[in-house]
């Protein structure tokens, strides 16, 4: 069967967000959020390197489940390639995360229940 590439992150992101522990879900469900708006604003490597340096360990989490769904092992992968691929690949890459993106942010809502502009407790970047 085949899925299109929205089916198919759909899929993989509410299976991995409906695993997000209850204590997580402020932080993580926040920063799916936040992240387009950063994207957008900062560029992909720049904002991915943002929440890998300042990000909480639950922010941190979303980056290796975004790495998973656009074919990177893990969040060190994906910073990697969003730092040295060539402009072509990285505008793909940019459009990939963002399609992703919106998938997380839907999830954030409807599953952790998290909408958009609630802070974590104690502030946002912790």
């Amino acid at each position: 069967m085949m899925l299109t590439r929205d089916q198919r992150y759909a899929k993989q992101i509410y299976e991995q967000v409906s695993q997000v522990p209850e204590a997580e879900r402020q932080k993580y469900g926040s920063m799916a959020h936040k992240l387009p708006v950063l994207i957008r604003t900062a560029g992909l490597a720049q904002a991915l390197a943002f929440v890998d340096s300042r990000g909480s360990d639950e922010q941190k989490k979303l980056l290796d489940h975004l790495a998973v769904v656009v074919n990177e092992q893990n969040a060190q992968n994906l910073l990697a390639r969003s730092r040295t691929a060539e402009l072509a690949d990285y505008m793909r890459l940019t459009r990939n995360v963002l399609a992703a993106l919106v998938w997380y942010k839907r999830f954030a809502q409807s599953v952790l229940g998290v909408a958009a502009g609630e802070e974590a407790e104690g502030g946002g970047n912790e």
